[in-house]
Protein backbone atom coordinates (compact mmCIF):
# COMPACT_ATOMS: atom_id res chain seq x y z
CA UNK A 1 0.00 0.00 0.00
CA UNK A 2 2.03 2.95 -0.96
CA UNK A 3 -0.70 5.41 -2.45
CA UNK A 4 -1.14 8.37 -0.43
CA UNK A 5 -4.47 9.67 1.55
CA UNK A 6 -5.85 12.71 0.40
CA UNK A 7 -9.09 13.52 2.10
CA UNK A 8 -10.92 15.75 4.73
CA UNK A 9 -9.44 13.88 7.27
CA UNK A 10 -5.96 15.03 6.39
CA UNK A 11 -3.15 13.51 4.57
CA UNK A 12 -2.04 10.64 5.02
CA UNK A 13 0.65 7.71 4.28
CA UNK A 14 3.01 5.12 5.14
CA UNK A 15 6.27 6.64 5.99
CA UNK A 16 8.87 6.03 3.42
CA UNK A 17 5.97 4.66 0.70
CA UNK A 18 3.29 7.13 0.46
CA UNK A 19 4.23 9.84 2.52
CA UNK A 20 7.91 10.95 2.27
CA UNK A 21 9.00 14.20 2.82
CA UNK A 22 9.04 15.68 -0.71
CA UNK A 23 5.58 14.72 -0.18
CA UNK A 24 5.44 16.94 2.80
CA UNK A 25 6.42 19.45 1.67
CA UNK A 26 4.86 19.69 -1.20
CA UNK A 27 1.48 19.91 0.71
CA UNK A 28 2.81 22.26 3.41
CA UNK A 29 3.88 24.69 0.16
CA UNK A 30 0.73 24.25 -1.17
CA UNK A 31 -0.75 24.96 2.64
CA UNK A 32 1.12 27.89 3.01
CA UNK A 33 0.45 29.62 -0.25
CA UNK A 34 -3.05 29.10 0.37
CA UNK A 35 -3.09 30.98 3.96
CA UNK A 36 -0.37 33.77 3.01
CA UNK A 37 2.60 34.66 4.21
CA UNK A 38 1.60 35.07 8.33
CA UNK A 39 1.91 32.73 11.45
CA UNK A 40 0.98 29.25 11.50
CA UNK A 41 1.36 26.91 14.83
CA UNK A 42 2.95 23.62 14.00
CA UNK A 43 2.53 20.46 16.76
CA UNK A 44 2.90 16.89 16.56
CA UNK A 45 1.84 13.50 18.27
CA UNK A 46 5.20 11.23 19.35
CA UNK A 47 5.16 9.08 16.34
CA UNK A 48 8.70 8.21 15.80
CA UNK A 49 8.81 10.05 12.50
CA UNK A 50 7.07 13.04 14.03
CA UNK A 51 10.22 15.11 13.76
CA UNK A 52 11.30 14.07 10.61
CA UNK A 53 8.02 15.08 8.76
CA UNK A 54 7.70 18.20 11.32
CA UNK A 55 11.15 19.10 9.76
CA UNK A 56 9.79 18.89 6.13
CA UNK A 57 6.35 20.82 7.47
CA UNK A 58 8.79 23.96 8.83
CA UNK A 59 10.95 23.83 5.57
CA UNK A 60 7.82 23.92 3.36
CA UNK A 61 6.68 26.75 5.16
CA UNK A 62 9.51 28.98 5.68
CA UNK A 63 9.88 28.82 2.24
CA UNK A 64 6.43 30.31 0.85
CA UNK A 65 7.19 32.85 4.23
CA UNK A 66 5.13 32.03 6.57
CA UNK A 67 6.24 32.13 9.73
CA UNK A 68 6.27 29.06 12.44
CA UNK A 69 5.18 29.06 15.82
CA UNK A 70 6.71 25.45 16.65
CA UNK A 71 4.42 23.96 20.31
CA UNK A 72 6.42 20.84 20.07
CA UNK A 73 4.29 17.75 21.14
CA UNK A 74 1.34 18.30 21.79
CA UNK A 75 -2.62 16.94 21.38
CA UNK A 76 -4.39 17.83 18.40
CA UNK A 77 -7.15 20.10 19.87
CA UNK A 78 -4.32 21.89 21.66
CA UNK A 79 -3.28 22.78 18.23
CA UNK A 80 -6.18 23.91 17.18
CA UNK A 81 -6.52 26.19 20.44
CA UNK A 82 -3.18 27.45 19.64
CA UNK A 83 -4.42 28.81 16.27
CA UNK A 84 -7.16 30.77 17.66
CA UNK A 85 -5.74 31.86 20.40
CA UNK A 86 -2.25 33.18 18.75
CA UNK A 87 -4.35 34.08 15.77
CA UNK A 88 -2.58 32.41 13.36
CA UNK A 89 -3.25 32.24 9.59
CA UNK A 90 -3.73 28.36 10.26
CA UNK A 91 -1.93 25.34 11.59
CA UNK A 92 -0.62 21.71 10.83
CA UNK A 93 -0.96 18.96 13.39
CA UNK A 94 1.53 15.90 12.55
CA UNK A 95 -0.87 13.21 13.67
CA UNK A 96 -1.56 10.20 11.99
CA UNK A 97 -4.47 9.56 14.84
CA UNK A 98 -5.16 6.36 15.61
CA UNK A 99 -3.41 4.51 12.47
CA UNK A 100 -0.87 2.27 13.00
CA UNK A 101 2.89 3.34 14.10
CA UNK A 102 4.04 3.07 10.27
CA UNK A 103 2.18 5.81 9.67
CA UNK A 104 2.00 9.86 9.69
CA UNK A 105 -0.25 12.48 7.92
CA UNK A 106 -0.75 16.17 8.03
CA UNK A 107 -4.09 17.74 9.67
CA UNK A 108 -4.33 21.40 8.11
CA UNK A 109 -6.23 23.41 10.16
CA UNK A 110 -7.83 27.15 9.09
CA UNK A 111 -7.34 30.18 10.92
CA UNK A 112 -10.84 29.68 12.95
CA UNK A 113 -9.01 26.55 14.81
CA UNK A 114 -11.18 24.27 12.79
CA UNK A 115 -9.56 21.80 9.87
CA UNK A 116 -9.78 22.78 6.31
CA UNK A 117 -13.41 21.70 5.02
CA UNK A 118 -13.60 20.19 1.81
CA UNK A 119 -13.40 23.43 -0.13
CA UNK A 120 -10.67 24.48 1.24
CA UNK A 121 -9.12 21.40 0.90
CA UNK A 122 -9.54 21.25 -2.32
CA UNK A 123 -7.70 24.63 -3.10
CA UNK A 124 -4.62 22.97 -1.28
CA UNK A 125 -4.91 19.90 -3.28
CA UNK A 126 -4.78 22.18 -6.78
CA UNK A 127 -1.88 24.62 -5.28
CA UNK A 128 0.02 21.24 -5.07
CA UNK A 129 -0.52 19.35 -7.90
CA UNK A 130 0.11 22.05 -9.86
CA UNK A 131 3.18 23.30 -8.00
CA UNK A 132 1.50 26.54 -7.80
CA UNK A 133 3.57 28.05 -4.74
CA UNK A 134 4.80 31.09 -3.59
CA UNK A 135 8.45 30.49 -3.01
CA UNK A 136 9.54 34.17 -1.49
CA UNK A 137 13.56 35.27 -1.60
CA UNK A 138 15.75 34.92 0.60
CA UNK A 139 15.17 37.99 2.64
CA UNK A 140 11.66 37.27 3.26
CA UNK A 141 12.45 33.78 4.51
CA UNK A 142 9.97 32.94 7.46
CA UNK A 143 10.99 32.78 10.81
CA UNK A 144 10.65 30.11 13.64
CA UNK A 145 9.52 30.82 16.89
CA UNK A 146 8.56 28.24 20.10
CA UNK A 147 5.47 28.68 21.99
CA UNK A 148 5.85 26.34 25.51
CA UNK A 149 2.13 27.34 27.25
CA UNK A 150 -0.09 25.87 24.77
CA UNK A 151 -0.74 22.51 26.66
CA UNK A 152 -1.12 24.42 29.85
CA UNK A 153 -3.88 27.11 28.15
CA UNK A 154 -5.90 24.11 26.76
CA UNK A 155 -5.87 22.70 30.33
CA UNK A 156 -7.00 26.17 32.20
CA UNK A 157 -9.38 26.56 29.39
CA UNK A 158 -11.21 23.73 30.05
CA UNK A 159 -11.12 24.12 34.08
CA UNK A 160 -12.69 27.58 33.17
CA UNK A 161 -15.57 25.77 31.79
CA UNK A 162 -18.61 27.39 33.02
CA UNK A 163 -19.62 23.65 33.42
CA UNK A 164 -17.23 22.14 35.38
CA UNK A 165 -16.48 22.83 38.62
CA UNK A 166 -13.03 22.02 39.77
CA UNK A 167 -13.53 22.21 43.78
CA UNK A 168 -15.83 19.80 43.52
CA UNK A 169 -14.10 17.47 41.30
CA UNK A 170 -11.18 17.95 43.50
CA UNK A 171 -13.17 16.87 46.71
CA UNK A 172 -13.66 13.45 45.82
CA UNK A 173 -10.30 12.43 45.18
CA UNK A 174 -11.02 10.18 42.67
CA UNK A 175 -8.48 7.53 41.78
CA UNK A 176 -7.71 7.52 38.49
CA UNK A 177 -5.91 4.72 35.90
CA UNK A 178 -4.85 6.66 32.41
CA UNK A 179 -3.46 4.94 29.63
CA UNK A 180 -1.93 7.32 27.41
CA UNK A 181 -0.49 4.82 24.58
CA UNK A 182 3.21 6.38 24.74
CA UNK A 183 1.47 9.38 22.40
CA UNK A 184 0.82 13.00 22.99
CA UNK A 185 -1.75 12.32 26.10
CA UNK A 186 1.31 11.62 28.31
CA UNK A 187 1.96 15.66 28.02
CA UNK A 188 -1.56 16.77 29.15
CA UNK A 189 -3.96 13.94 30.56
CA UNK A 190 -2.01 13.34 33.40
CA UNK A 191 -1.54 16.85 34.16
CA UNK A 192 -5.40 18.05 34.07
CA UNK A 193 -5.94 15.04 36.39
CA UNK A 194 -3.35 16.36 39.17
CA UNK A 195 -4.77 19.21 38.92
CA UNK A 196 -8.56 17.90 39.24
CA UNK A 197 -6.57 16.23 42.51
CA UNK A 198 -6.83 12.92 41.15
CA UNK A 199 -4.97 9.96 42.52
CA UNK A 200 -3.09 9.50 38.99
CA UNK A 201 -1.91 6.08 37.96
CA UNK A 202 -0.24 6.57 34.50
CA UNK A 203 0.55 3.40 32.14
CA UNK A 204 2.27 4.01 28.57
CA UNK A 205 2.87 7.47 29.80
CA UNK A 206 5.92 8.42 27.77
CA UNK A 207 5.28 10.60 24.70
CA UNK A 208 7.82 8.42 22.84
CA UNK A 209 5.97 7.03 20.07
CA UNK A 210 6.19 3.15 20.98
CA UNK A 211 2.22 2.62 21.42
CA UNK A 212 2.34 -0.87 23.28
CA UNK A 213 -1.23 -2.01 21.98
CA UNK A 214 -3.04 -1.19 18.64
CA UNK A 215 -3.42 3.14 18.80
CA UNK A 216 -7.02 2.99 18.89
CA UNK A 217 -8.53 2.84 21.74
CA UNK A 218 -11.70 0.77 21.24
CA UNK A 219 -12.46 -2.03 23.50
CA UNK A 220 -10.93 -4.72 22.03
CA UNK A 221 -7.03 -2.64 22.60
CA UNK A 222 -7.52 -1.78 26.36
CA UNK A 223 -6.73 -5.02 28.39
CA UNK A 224 -3.83 -3.39 30.33
CA UNK A 225 -6.32 -0.60 31.40
CA UNK A 226 -8.55 -2.72 32.01
CA UNK A 227 -6.32 -4.95 34.31
CA UNK A 228 -4.78 -2.01 36.08
CA UNK A 229 -7.95 0.07 37.00
CA UNK A 230 -9.40 -3.32 38.44
CA UNK A 231 -6.17 -4.28 41.04
CA UNK A 232 -5.78 -0.75 42.13
CA UNK A 233 -9.27 -0.85 42.46
CA UNK A 234 -9.66 2.57 40.37
CA UNK A 235 -12.68 4.97 40.38
CA UNK A 236 -12.47 5.06 36.73
CA UNK A 237 -9.94 4.54 33.59
CA UNK A 238 -9.42 6.76 30.54
CA UNK A 239 -7.82 6.05 27.17
CA UNK A 240 -6.74 8.14 24.79
CA UNK A 241 -5.59 7.98 21.11
CA UNK A 242 -1.83 8.88 20.14
CA UNK A 243 -3.26 12.92 19.43
CA UNK A 244 -5.96 12.77 22.04
CA UNK A 245 -8.75 13.69 20.48
CA UNK A 246 -10.53 10.62 21.15
CA UNK A 247 -11.49 9.11 24.74
CA UNK A 248 -12.82 5.95 25.86
CA UNK A 249 -14.05 5.35 29.08
CA UNK A 250 -13.81 2.10 31.51
CA UNK A 251 -15.49 1.48 34.23
CA UNK A 252 -14.68 0.73 38.12
CA UNK A 253 -15.61 -2.63 37.41
CA UNK A 254 -12.75 -3.18 34.30
CA UNK A 255 -14.97 -2.96 32.19
CA UNK A 256 -14.91 -0.73 28.44
CA UNK A 257 -18.51 1.43 28.16
CA UNK A 258 -17.74 1.76 24.48
CA UNK A 259 -16.43 4.54 22.81
CA UNK A 260 -20.41 5.29 21.41
CA UNK A 261 -20.73 6.24 25.99
CA UNK A 262 -18.01 8.68 25.92
CA UNK A 263 -20.00 10.95 23.78
CA UNK A 264 -23.36 9.47 25.01
CA UNK A 265 -22.54 10.56 28.79
CA UNK A 266 -21.01 14.01 27.60
CA UNK A 267 -24.32 15.08 25.85
CA UNK A 268 -26.59 13.29 29.00
CA UNK A 269 -24.70 16.05 31.27
CA UNK A 270 -24.64 19.17 28.60
CA UNK A 271 -28.33 18.87 27.33
CA UNK A 272 -29.62 19.11 31.10
CA UNK A 273 -27.85 22.16 31.60
CA UNK A 274 -28.62 23.99 27.78
CA UNK A 275 -30.90 23.65 25.23
CA UNK A 276 -29.82 23.82 21.54
CA UNK A 277 -29.24 21.11 18.52
CA UNK A 278 -26.89 18.17 19.01
CA UNK A 279 -24.77 17.23 15.53
CA UNK A 280 -23.54 14.03 15.31
CA UNK A 281 -22.16 12.05 12.40
CA UNK A 282 -24.31 9.34 10.88
CA UNK A 283 -22.94 6.51 12.37
CA UNK A 284 -23.12 7.78 16.04
CA UNK A 285 -25.32 5.27 18.41
CA UNK A 286 -29.38 5.94 18.44
CA UNK A 287 -28.46 6.66 22.29
CA UNK A 288 -28.02 9.80 21.23
CA UNK A 289 -31.62 10.49 19.55
CA UNK A 290 -33.07 8.73 22.63
CA UNK A 291 -31.11 11.41 24.96
CA UNK A 292 -32.43 14.07 22.43
CA UNK A 293 -36.20 13.15 22.95
CA UNK A 294 -35.69 13.04 26.96
CA UNK A 295 -34.13 16.63 26.97
CA UNK A 296 -36.40 18.05 24.17
CA UNK A 297 -33.21 18.65 21.78
CA UNK A 298 -33.23 17.91 17.77
CA UNK A 299 -30.32 15.58 16.42
CA UNK A 300 -28.39 16.81 13.06
CA UNK A 301 -26.43 14.16 11.40
CA UNK A 302 -23.71 14.36 8.91
CA UNK A 303 -21.41 12.91 7.43
CA UNK A 304 -18.40 11.01 9.04
CA UNK A 305 -15.23 13.41 9.77
CA UNK A 306 -14.66 15.98 12.44
CA UNK A 307 -14.99 19.06 10.15
CA UNK A 308 -18.60 17.89 8.94
CA UNK A 309 -19.13 18.14 12.74
CA UNK A 310 -17.86 21.17 13.63
CA UNK A 311 -19.15 23.15 10.51
CA UNK A 312 -22.66 22.21 10.77
CA UNK A 313 -22.32 22.94 14.71
CA UNK A 314 -21.46 26.32 13.90
CA UNK A 315 -23.96 26.92 11.95
CA UNK A 316 -27.05 25.57 13.62
CA UNK A 317 -25.33 27.33 17.05
CA UNK A 318 -25.06 23.80 18.82
CA UNK A 319 -25.01 23.26 22.11
CA UNK A 320 -23.16 19.76 21.81
CA UNK A 321 -21.26 17.46 19.29
CA UNK A 322 -19.13 15.13 18.46
CA UNK A 323 -18.22 11.86 16.74
CA UNK A 324 -18.86 7.84 18.19
CA UNK A 325 -15.72 7.04 17.98
CA UNK A 326 -15.21 8.73 22.29
CA UNK A 327 -15.06 12.61 20.43
CA UNK A 328 -16.64 15.26 22.31
CA UNK A 329 -16.71 18.79 20.96
CA UNK A 330 -18.04 21.32 22.97
CA UNK A 331 -18.47 24.84 21.15
CA UNK A 332 -17.61 26.77 24.26
CA UNK A 333 -13.73 25.49 24.35
CA UNK A 334 -13.58 24.78 21.00
CA UNK A 335 -14.93 23.36 17.86
CA UNK A 336 -12.99 20.10 17.66
CA UNK A 337 -12.76 16.98 18.91
CA UNK A 338 -11.33 16.90 22.96
CA UNK A 339 -10.47 14.06 24.80
CA UNK A 340 -9.24 15.91 28.07
CA UNK A 341 -12.56 17.62 27.87
CA UNK A 342 -14.45 14.77 27.77
CA UNK A 343 -12.60 13.57 30.90
CA UNK A 344 -13.31 16.66 32.94
CA UNK A 345 -16.95 16.56 31.65
CA UNK A 346 -17.31 12.70 32.57
CA UNK A 347 -16.00 13.75 36.02
CA UNK A 348 -17.80 16.34 36.63
CA UNK A 349 -20.72 14.04 35.95
CA UNK A 350 -19.56 11.36 38.10
CA UNK A 351 -18.98 14.02 40.82
CA UNK A 352 -22.49 15.28 40.90
CA UNK A 353 -24.43 11.71 40.68
CA UNK A 354 -22.10 10.27 43.57
CA UNK A 355 -22.36 6.98 42.56
CA UNK A 356 -20.28 4.62 40.09
CA UNK A 357 -19.56 5.15 36.77
CA UNK A 358 -20.99 1.48 35.57
CA UNK A 359 -24.48 2.68 37.47
CA UNK A 360 -24.24 5.74 35.85
CA UNK A 361 -23.70 4.14 32.06
CA UNK A 362 -26.89 2.07 32.76
CA UNK A 363 -28.78 4.70 33.34
CA UNK A 364 -28.29 5.64 30.06
CA UNK A 365 -30.40 4.42 26.86
CA UNK A 366 -28.51 1.16 26.18
CA UNK A 367 -27.60 -0.20 22.47
CA UNK A 368 -25.08 -2.43 20.89
CA UNK A 369 -22.69 -1.78 18.42
CA UNK A 370 -20.72 -4.00 16.18
CA UNK A 371 -17.53 -2.15 14.48
CA UNK A 372 -15.71 -3.85 11.50
CA UNK A 373 -13.93 -3.20 8.55
CA UNK A 374 -12.90 -4.92 5.46
CA UNK A 375 -9.75 -4.16 3.45
CA UNK A 376 -10.01 -3.39 -0.18
CA UNK A 377 -7.89 -4.94 -2.47
CA UNK A 378 -8.75 -4.44 -6.16
CA UNK A 379 -12.18 -3.33 -5.53
CA UNK A 380 -13.21 -0.04 -6.09
CA UNK A 381 -15.44 1.39 -2.96
CA UNK A 382 -18.27 2.84 -4.94
CA UNK A 383 -18.40 -0.46 -6.69
CA UNK A 384 -19.29 -2.31 -3.17
CA UNK A 385 -21.78 0.64 -2.64
CA UNK A 386 -23.70 0.27 -6.08
CA UNK A 387 -23.85 -3.31 -5.21
CA UNK A 388 -25.17 -3.02 -1.78
CA UNK A 389 -28.20 -0.01 -2.90
CA UNK A 390 -28.85 -2.56 -5.32
CA UNK A 391 -29.73 -5.71 -3.50
CA UNK A 392 -31.49 -3.75 -0.51
CA UNK A 393 -32.97 -1.67 -2.63
CA UNK A 394 -36.69 -2.00 -0.54
CA UNK A 395 -34.78 -0.82 2.44
CA UNK A 396 -35.06 2.55 4.19
CA UNK A 397 -32.02 4.00 2.86
CA UNK A 398 -29.65 7.02 4.33
CA UNK A 399 -27.09 8.08 1.75
CA UNK A 400 -25.66 11.09 4.24
CA UNK A 401 -22.51 9.11 4.08
CA UNK A 402 -22.10 6.24 2.40
CA UNK A 403 -25.43 3.71 3.08
CA UNK A 404 -27.26 3.71 6.16
CA UNK A 405 -29.78 0.53 6.47
CA UNK A 406 -32.32 1.46 8.97
CA UNK A 407 -34.84 -0.44 10.89
CA UNK A 408 -37.08 -0.11 14.04
CA UNK A 409 -34.41 -0.04 16.60
CA UNK A 410 -31.41 -1.20 14.17
CA UNK A 411 -29.38 0.02 11.60
CA UNK A 412 -26.26 -0.71 9.63
CA UNK A 413 -23.96 1.26 8.34
CA UNK A 414 -21.58 0.89 5.40
CA UNK A 415 -18.84 3.43 3.97
CA UNK A 416 -15.36 4.00 2.85
CA UNK A 417 -13.08 5.20 5.58
CA UNK A 418 -11.61 8.11 4.81
CA UNK A 419 -8.22 7.21 6.95
CA UNK A 420 -7.65 3.94 5.92
CA UNK A 421 -7.82 2.07 2.37
CA UNK A 422 -10.96 -0.16 4.48
CA UNK A 423 -14.71 -0.18 4.05
CA UNK A 424 -16.00 0.44 7.63
CA UNK A 425 -19.24 -1.73 8.49
CA UNK A 426 -20.97 -0.77 11.67
CA UNK A 427 -24.32 -2.24 13.14
CA UNK A 428 -26.15 -1.49 16.16
CA UNK A 429 -29.16 -2.96 17.88
CA UNK A 430 -30.93 -3.62 21.40
CA UNK A 431 -28.52 -6.77 22.30
CA UNK A 432 -24.86 -7.32 21.25
CA UNK A 433 -26.29 -10.38 19.80
CA UNK A 434 -28.74 -8.89 17.11
CA UNK A 435 -26.22 -6.50 16.26
CA UNK A 436 -23.45 -9.52 15.61
CA UNK A 437 -26.03 -11.01 13.28
CA UNK A 438 -26.27 -7.84 11.15
CA UNK A 439 -23.23 -6.75 11.14
CA UNK A 440 -22.07 -10.52 9.94
CA UNK A 441 -24.77 -10.18 7.36
CA UNK A 442 -23.48 -7.45 5.61
CA UNK A 443 -19.83 -8.36 6.18
CA UNK A 444 -20.31 -11.98 4.34
CA UNK A 445 -21.96 -9.77 1.28
CA UNK A 446 -19.15 -7.54 0.65
CA UNK A 447 -16.69 -9.95 1.07
CA UNK A 448 -18.88 -11.93 -1.71
CA UNK A 449 -18.88 -9.44 -4.16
Amino acid sequence: MSRLMVSVSGIRGIIGEGLTPSEVIKYTQAFGTYVGSGKVVVGRDSRVTGEMVKSAVISGLLAVGCDVIDIGICPTPTVQMAVEKLKARGGIAVTASHNPIEWNALKLIDSSGLFVDEEQGKKVIEYAEKSNFNYVIWEKIGKIDHYKNAIQDHINAILKLKYIDPDLIRSKEFKVVADCVNGAGGTTVPQLLRELNCDVITINEEPNGLFPRAPEPVPENLSELCEKVKSVKADIGFAVDPDVDRLAVVSENGVPLGEEYTLALAVNYIAQKKRGPIVVNASVSKVIDDLAEKYHSKVIRTKVGEIHVATRMRKENAAIGGEGNGGVILPELHLGRDAPLGIALTLQQLAEFGGKISDLQKKLPQYYQVKRKINLDQVEPEQVMEKIVDEFSDEKIDRTDGIKILWDNEWVHIRPSNTEPIIRVMSEAKTQEQAEAICYKFMKFIEGI
